[in-house]
């Protein structure tokens, strides 16, 4: 009999503060549940993490494709997290083809872990693959580690009497398993959630726990040298309380709950599917205890007249979309601005234009948010910088809307939308309510429904109210009355008090987030690219350089302090995922020479992009400052990768999901 040899753990300077992990296979085996259970099992070993999911637009390209690659990466350590890493330590290839679209990704000296029973003749000829890279040197760079997973999760779930195709759905759960046993973490409660998850087939579930104890059993016996280790990554620090992951979506559609309890209001969700934002109706869905409708129109703009309808009525009015369903709103939006009724509108944004990239990520509808409507139209504009402060910015933008009587759009994307983080669940009695007031009586001799506030906004009158009736609608009102009102002073009126209220919001002044309030170089970020941007400042400020990081929450209006503080800094770098649209804006409203960073390939910046831009302001060579990132091979998807154009023949229906877990 076999004596297993036991290693003695490495010493402490040999645990890596971060390590991140990509998980590949076909859009089939489940690699978004595999990367969503190791992050489970990540957070309750308490390290902090980033996740960044990445799969195909296409609905169920064919088996084995190389633009059918569905991944799952993060990034977990015991120090924090800002992004979901660079280039991966490991890589978990399931197929050829998860392998050839992920491998230049990999750091020189990375482990691949792959399937051998999966790298037939008929996979390799479809990853374009001419020899088998198991057998030749092409991965002579990288520890690999290739064994027949197939095989082992077959042999793992035969008790159970599944055939082989049923049993290789177990797959990803064996890897799993292995995964767990690399990284020390426990099992128990993968085993819960499968039970839960296959309540109605236990011997399903039964199945799916045998494949992943049996790949956490084989990281423990296997007598293999070289790459396979343990490694315990230390928690991270962190202050008492309760924490739990969350994705933005998650996060998006806690905070409008609390947003709409803060203002002592029922909410009303109004949507209708389009990737990446039908994930906040799905979650708002199964939250109707806290006084929440959702209502799935038959298309945008019913989705978002409803919630105009439900605004009018006294509820808190929420819709919300991607670019191309925003584009449909847009009329709406222009009707609730006349109207100037309280509505959030939440803005995932993803690769445009028109259809684009439905599944990849980018900042590109600030124009479209700040200015994209008909005549003058203003509305308030917030971002949120990743998940978990995605919370915060839906109260901040239910606040807006109820004490402005105005809609607000909300902006997130599709790296935030599905990406996860821990999240510090907060106190509530740390939020100040801000309780919606409705006029139940006039304030005088006579109803003025237009006469405003100290804030400019007009008094909220619910239907049905006795002696209230007024008129609503998309035809210009008298400024007080609220009576059909065409003349040209008095258009000019409204244009300028609808302008000013949303100029005057009040909004936080603008902070550093790392650095100095003056110096050489600012960066100045939006949205999600708080945390390539914070991590490469940081890099950048620890070789010496005179570089601080700023970032934007409050798009329109803009904080009063921000044009001061940019003319602190000779020089302003705007790294953001589109063609340079918030640098326009800073140029427009503060006429400072700020300069673009662009990105349109569909993927976040790495930090080592951010860090190789911060440098050129400090290398002594003029003009070479700013500009475009040239597209990364190595980030998800590989080029390679293509899509589908639809030439391929398809073979029967898309595999049936039922037994994967």
């Amino acid at each position: 009999m076999a004596t297993q040899t036991v290693e003695s753990p490495p010493p402490a300077a040999d645990i890596p503060e971060t390590v991140v992990v990509r998980f590949a296979g076909d859009s089939g085996d489940g690699m978004q549940l595999t990367g969503g259970q190791f992050t489970l099992s990540t957070a309750l070993a308490g390290n902090d993490l980033a996740t960044f999911p990445d799969f195909p637009a296409e609905i169920r390209a064919p088996q084995g494709t190389l633009f059918g690659v569905s991944a799952f990466q993060i990034n977990f350590g015991s120090r924090r997290i800002n992004t979901a890493g660079d280039a991966p330590d490991v890589l978990v290839a399931m197929n050829p083809a998860a392998l050839k679209t992920n491998i230049s990704a990999l750091k020189p000296g990375g482990l691949v872990i792959a399937d051998t029973g999966a790298f037939t003749k008929r996979n390799l000829d479809k990853a374009q693959y001419e020899a088998n890279p198991l057998e030749d040197d092409s991965l002579a760079k990288y520890d690999v580690l290739a064994f027949d997973i197939s095989e082992k999760t077959i042999e793992a779930v035969k008790p159970f009497g599944l055939g082989n195709k049923d049993a290789l759905r177990s797959k990803n759960m064996w890897t799993l398993g292995l995964a767990l046993w690399m990284f020390d973490r426990p099992r128990d409660p993968i085993h819960q959630w499968l039970r839960a998850k296959f309540k109605t087939k236990p011997d399903i579930a039964d199945a799916n726990i045998a494949a992943l104890d049996a790949g956490h059993a084989y990281g423990e016996t296997a007598e293999l040298a070289g790459p396979l280790k343990q490694l315990t990554v230390p928690p991270v620090p962190s202050e008492p309380g309760l924490y739990r992951t969350v994705t933005g979506a998650e996060a998006v559609s806690l905070g409008l709950v609390a947003g709409a309890q803060l203002a002592e209001l029922p909410m009303f969700f109004g949507g209708y599917p389009i990737t990446p934002a039908s994930a906040i109706l799905h979650h708002l869905a199964r939250l109707k205890e806290f006084g929440v409708t959702t209502f799935q129109a038959e298309d945008e703009i019913a989705a978002i007249c409803a919630a105009i309808g439900a605004s009018y009525a006294g509820q808190l009015g929420i819709t919300s979309s991607s670019g191309p369903g925003i584009a449909l709103k847009t009329e709406a939006m222009g009707l609730a601005i006349m109207t100037e009724l309280p509505l959030v509108i939440v803005n995932s944004q993803r690769g445009g234009p028109s259809t684009g990239l439905p599944t990849k990520t980018e900042q590109s509808d600030l124009y479209q948010a700040v200015y994209g409507r008909n005549g003058d139209a203003p509305m308030p504009v917030i971002a949120a910088r990743s998940p978990s402060d995605a919370f915060e910015v839906a109260i901040e933008a239910c606040r807006i809307a109820v004490k402005y009587m105005t809609p607000v759009m909300l902006l997130t994307d599709g790296y935030i939308a599905n990406a996860a983080e821990p999240w510090k669940v907060p106190d509530p009695s740390g939020f100040a309510p801000f309780p919606a007031e409705f006029l139940t009586e006039p304030r005088g001799e006579q109803l003025l429904p237009y006469k405003r506030n100290a804030h400019g906004a007009r008094p909220w009158i619910k239907p049905g109210t006795p002696g209230m009736m007024h008129r609503i609608g998309g035809i210009e009102k008298h400024e007080e009355t609220g009576n059909i009102d065409y003349s040209p002073d008095n258009h000019q009126r409204m244009t300028d008090l609808r302008k000013a209220k949303v100029e005057n919001i009040d909004v936080p002044d603008q902070e550093v987030a790392l650095g100095e309030s003056s110096g050489k170089l600012a960066v100045v970020g939006w949205g999600s690219t708080f945390g390539p941007i914070h991590q490469a400042v940081r890099k950048a400020r620890a070789n010496g350089c005179d570089v601080s990081h700023i970032h934007v929450r409050h798009i329109w209006p803009l904080p009063k302090n921000l044009g001061a503080l940019l003319r602190g800094f000779d020089n302003i770098l705007v790294p953001e995922m589109n063609t340079g649209q918030f640098k326009t804006v800073l140029r427009d409203q503060f006429l400072v020479d700020a300069q673009p960073l662009t990105k349109t390939s569909g993927q976040p910046f790495q930090i080592a992009e951010l860090v190789e831009a911060i440098g050129k302001y400090f290398d002594g060579i003029p003009g070479n400052e700013g500009g475009e990132v040239e597209v990364n091979d190595d980030q998800l998807p590989n080029l390679e990768a293509g899509h589908d154009d639809g030439s391929l023949r398809r073979g029967s229906s898309p595999q049936s999901q039922e037994h994967s877990a």
